[in-house]
Protein backbone atom coordinates (compact mmCIF):
# COMPACT_ATOMS: atom_id res chain seq x y z
CA UNK A 1 0.00 0.00 0.00
CA UNK A 2 2.88 2.83 1.13
CA UNK A 3 4.46 1.59 -2.51
CA UNK A 4 1.07 2.35 -4.36
CA UNK A 5 1.06 5.80 -2.55
CA UNK A 6 4.45 6.85 -3.48
CA UNK A 7 3.45 6.35 -6.79
CA UNK A 8 0.89 8.97 -7.15
CA UNK A 9 2.92 11.71 -6.51
CA UNK A 10 5.75 11.62 -9.21
CA UNK A 11 2.67 10.89 -11.58
CA UNK A 12 0.93 14.12 -10.42
CA UNK A 13 4.20 15.98 -10.06
CA UNK A 14 5.29 14.99 -14.15
CA UNK A 15 1.82 16.43 -15.27
CA UNK A 16 1.90 19.82 -13.81
CA UNK A 17 5.68 19.81 -14.96
CA UNK A 18 4.80 19.18 -18.28
CA UNK A 19 2.48 22.53 -18.46
CA UNK A 20 3.05 25.42 -20.44
CA UNK A 21 4.19 28.52 -18.37
CA UNK A 22 1.31 30.02 -18.30
CA UNK A 23 -0.79 27.29 -16.78
CA UNK A 24 1.89 26.82 -14.67
CA UNK A 25 1.87 30.07 -13.18
CA UNK A 26 -2.10 30.24 -13.28
CA UNK A 27 -1.59 26.62 -10.86
CA UNK A 28 1.12 28.16 -8.67
CA UNK A 29 -1.20 31.07 -7.78
CA UNK A 30 -4.47 28.82 -7.39
CA UNK A 31 -2.09 26.44 -5.36
CA UNK A 32 -0.82 29.82 -3.16
CA UNK A 33 -4.76 29.85 -1.85
CA UNK A 34 -4.51 27.05 -0.59
CA UNK A 35 -8.17 26.03 0.91
CA UNK A 36 -9.15 29.67 0.56
CA UNK A 37 -9.69 29.35 -3.36
CA UNK A 38 -9.30 32.20 -5.87
CA UNK A 39 -11.80 34.43 -7.42
CA UNK A 40 -10.94 34.64 -11.28
CA UNK A 41 -10.46 38.71 -11.25
CA UNK A 42 -8.08 38.54 -8.57
CA UNK A 43 -6.04 35.52 -10.39
CA UNK A 44 -6.63 37.96 -13.96
CA UNK A 45 -4.77 40.73 -11.49
CA UNK A 46 -1.85 38.42 -9.87
CA UNK A 47 -0.72 36.99 -13.03
CA UNK A 48 -1.11 40.07 -15.54
CA UNK A 49 -1.96 37.89 -18.46
CA UNK A 50 -4.76 38.14 -21.35
CA UNK A 51 -8.23 37.56 -20.56
CA UNK A 52 -8.32 34.98 -23.27
CA UNK A 53 -4.75 33.22 -21.76
CA UNK A 54 -6.12 32.68 -18.22
CA UNK A 55 -9.05 31.57 -19.48
CA UNK A 56 -7.42 28.77 -21.47
CA UNK A 57 -5.48 28.10 -18.72
CA UNK A 58 -8.32 27.36 -16.19
CA UNK A 59 -9.64 25.20 -19.08
CA UNK A 60 -6.63 23.26 -19.40
CA UNK A 61 -6.33 22.85 -15.96
CA UNK A 62 -9.85 21.74 -15.26
CA UNK A 63 -9.50 19.07 -17.96
CA UNK A 64 -6.25 18.11 -16.12
CA UNK A 65 -7.67 17.76 -12.28
CA UNK A 66 -5.62 20.32 -11.36
CA UNK A 67 -7.80 22.49 -9.99
CA UNK A 68 -11.55 22.28 -9.49
CA UNK A 69 -14.33 25.08 -9.23
CA UNK A 70 -15.78 25.76 -6.06
CA UNK A 71 -19.00 27.84 -5.14
CA UNK A 72 -18.68 30.44 -2.56
CA UNK A 73 -21.76 31.11 -0.71
CA UNK A 74 -20.97 35.22 -0.26
CA UNK A 75 -20.40 35.52 -3.85
CA UNK A 76 -22.83 33.38 -6.21
CA UNK A 77 -22.11 34.10 -9.99
CA UNK A 78 -18.23 34.59 -9.18
CA UNK A 79 -16.29 31.56 -10.22
CA UNK A 80 -13.25 30.44 -7.75
CA UNK A 81 -10.71 27.87 -8.42
CA UNK A 82 -9.22 25.72 -5.66
CA UNK A 83 -6.44 23.40 -6.01
CA UNK A 84 -7.40 19.69 -6.34
CA UNK A 85 -5.29 18.48 -3.29
CA UNK A 86 -7.33 21.20 -1.19
CA UNK A 87 -10.80 20.96 0.19
CA UNK A 88 -12.86 24.45 0.59
CA UNK A 89 -12.66 26.19 3.89
CA UNK A 90 -16.12 26.68 5.75
CA UNK A 91 -15.78 30.20 5.01
CA UNK A 92 -16.09 29.10 1.26
CA UNK A 93 -18.50 26.47 1.63
CA UNK A 94 -20.61 27.71 4.34
CA UNK A 95 -20.28 24.08 6.23
CA UNK A 96 -22.26 21.39 6.27
CA UNK A 97 -25.62 23.40 6.07
CA UNK A 98 -24.91 24.19 2.47
CA UNK A 99 -25.08 22.00 -0.56
CA UNK A 100 -23.41 23.30 -3.59
CA UNK A 101 -23.74 27.42 -2.07
CA UNK A 102 -27.21 26.73 -1.30
CA UNK A 103 -28.70 26.33 2.10
CA UNK A 104 -29.77 22.57 2.93
CA UNK A 105 -33.28 23.67 3.78
CA UNK A 106 -34.28 19.96 3.51
CA UNK A 107 -31.55 18.75 5.80
CA UNK A 108 -32.38 21.53 8.37
CA UNK A 109 -36.00 20.59 9.14
CA UNK A 110 -35.00 16.89 8.63
CA UNK A 111 -32.76 17.58 11.77
CA UNK A 112 -35.15 19.94 13.75
CA UNK A 113 -37.91 17.13 13.10
CA UNK A 114 -35.65 14.74 14.71
CA UNK A 115 -34.59 16.64 17.10
CA UNK A 116 -38.43 17.36 18.54
CA UNK A 117 -39.01 13.73 18.10
CA UNK A 118 -35.89 13.26 20.82
CA UNK A 119 -36.97 15.83 22.90
CA UNK A 120 -40.70 14.71 22.74
CA UNK A 121 -39.38 11.19 23.23
CA UNK A 122 -36.86 12.07 26.77
CA UNK A 123 -39.36 14.98 27.91
CA UNK A 124 -36.17 16.87 28.70
CA UNK A 125 -32.90 17.26 27.38
CA UNK A 126 -29.50 18.91 27.25
CA UNK A 127 -28.04 19.53 23.65
CA UNK A 128 -25.22 17.13 24.80
CA UNK A 129 -28.08 14.64 25.42
CA UNK A 130 -29.87 15.25 21.94
CA UNK A 131 -26.65 14.92 20.00
CA UNK A 132 -25.64 11.18 21.98
CA UNK A 133 -29.36 10.15 21.33
CA UNK A 134 -28.39 11.01 17.29
CA UNK A 135 -24.81 9.35 17.63
CA UNK A 136 -26.01 5.87 19.46
CA UNK A 137 -29.03 5.27 17.26
CA UNK A 138 -27.65 6.80 13.70
CA UNK A 139 -30.77 8.50 12.87
CA UNK A 140 -29.25 10.42 9.95
CA UNK A 141 -27.03 9.43 7.32
CA UNK A 142 -25.08 11.88 7.75
CA UNK A 143 -23.08 12.77 10.72
CA UNK A 144 -23.89 15.75 12.91
CA UNK A 145 -21.36 17.80 15.49
CA UNK A 146 -22.35 18.52 18.97
CA UNK A 147 -22.24 21.91 17.88
CA UNK A 148 -24.34 21.77 14.99
CA UNK A 149 -27.28 19.89 16.92
CA UNK A 150 -26.55 23.02 19.67
CA UNK A 151 -27.07 25.48 16.62
CA UNK A 152 -30.10 23.97 15.69
CA UNK A 153 -31.91 23.85 19.03
CA UNK A 154 -31.13 27.42 19.48
CA UNK A 155 -32.93 28.29 15.86
CA UNK A 156 -35.99 25.89 17.70
CA UNK A 157 -36.02 28.10 20.79
CA UNK A 158 -36.43 31.01 18.15
CA UNK A 159 -39.32 29.38 16.55
CA UNK A 160 -41.14 28.53 19.30
CA UNK A 161 -41.22 25.07 18.12
CA UNK A 162 -39.42 24.22 22.15
CA UNK A 163 -38.46 26.13 25.31
CA UNK A 164 -34.92 26.75 27.12
CA UNK A 165 -35.01 26.09 30.53
CA UNK A 166 -32.26 25.46 33.63
CA UNK A 167 -32.61 22.09 35.53
CA UNK A 168 -33.26 22.47 39.18
CA UNK A 169 -32.38 18.88 39.48
CA UNK A 170 -35.32 17.70 40.65
CA UNK A 171 -38.30 15.40 38.77
CA UNK A 172 -37.63 15.07 35.21
CA UNK A 173 -34.77 16.90 35.62
CA UNK A 174 -32.97 14.49 38.36
CA UNK A 175 -30.56 13.29 35.99
CA UNK A 176 -29.17 16.61 34.97
CA UNK A 177 -26.72 18.89 36.99
CA UNK A 178 -29.04 21.84 38.38
CA UNK A 179 -28.44 25.35 36.41
CA UNK A 180 -27.50 23.16 33.34
CA UNK A 181 -29.53 24.82 30.13
CA UNK A 182 -32.22 22.14 28.49
CA UNK A 183 -35.26 22.00 26.36
CA UNK A 184 -38.15 20.88 26.47
CA UNK A 185 -41.62 21.10 24.33
CA UNK A 186 -43.43 23.73 25.16
CA UNK A 187 -47.51 23.17 26.77
CA UNK A 188 -50.27 22.63 24.96
CA UNK A 189 -50.34 21.31 21.26
CA UNK A 190 -47.17 22.80 19.44
CA UNK A 191 -49.24 23.01 15.91
CA UNK A 192 -51.54 25.29 17.98
CA UNK A 193 -49.41 27.38 19.81
CA UNK A 194 -48.82 26.91 23.79
CA UNK A 195 -52.08 27.15 25.91
CA UNK A 196 -52.56 30.48 27.75
CA UNK A 197 -51.47 28.99 31.41
CA UNK A 198 -51.37 30.37 34.61
CA UNK A 199 -47.51 31.49 34.39
CA UNK A 200 -47.75 32.95 30.91
CA UNK A 201 -50.99 34.87 32.00
CA UNK A 202 -48.88 36.95 34.89
CA UNK A 203 -45.63 38.95 33.37
CA UNK A 204 -43.05 36.41 34.39
CA UNK A 205 -44.40 34.42 31.62
CA UNK A 206 -43.03 36.94 29.09
CA UNK A 207 -40.37 38.49 30.72
CA UNK A 208 -37.16 38.04 29.13
CA UNK A 209 -34.97 38.22 32.59
CA UNK A 210 -36.80 35.23 34.21
CA UNK A 211 -34.21 32.85 34.04
CA UNK A 212 -32.19 35.35 35.87
CA UNK A 213 -34.97 35.87 38.62
CA UNK A 214 -34.72 34.30 42.23
CA UNK A 215 -36.10 35.42 45.37
CA UNK A 216 -33.12 36.92 46.91
CA UNK A 217 -31.19 37.89 43.68
CA UNK A 218 -31.48 41.26 42.45
CA UNK A 219 -33.92 40.60 40.11
CA UNK A 220 -36.69 38.83 42.29
CA UNK A 221 -40.53 38.95 42.47
CA UNK A 222 -40.58 41.17 45.47
CA UNK A 223 -38.57 44.36 43.61
CA UNK A 224 -40.87 43.71 40.01
CA UNK A 225 -42.73 46.40 39.54
CA UNK A 226 -44.52 44.73 36.75
CA UNK A 227 -45.27 41.88 39.09
CA UNK A 228 -46.38 44.16 41.57
CA UNK A 229 -49.08 45.78 39.33
CA UNK A 230 -49.98 42.41 38.21
CA UNK A 231 -50.91 41.88 41.83
CA UNK A 232 -52.58 44.74 42.52
CA UNK A 233 -54.53 44.31 40.05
Amino acid sequence: MSVLNKRKKPESTSTAGNLVEADRAVLNIIKSRKEMAIWTRDLKKETSLPDTIINKSIKSLLNLALIKEVAHIQFKGRKHYIAAEFEPSKEITGGSWYVDGNLDTAFIDQLKDLCLKIITKLTVATADGVYDFFKTNRLTNTDCTSQQIGEILRSMVLDNMIIDVKSTGLAEYHSIPIGKVCYRRPPGDINKGPKMGALVSIPCGVCPRMRQCTPNGLISPSTCVYYTKWLDF
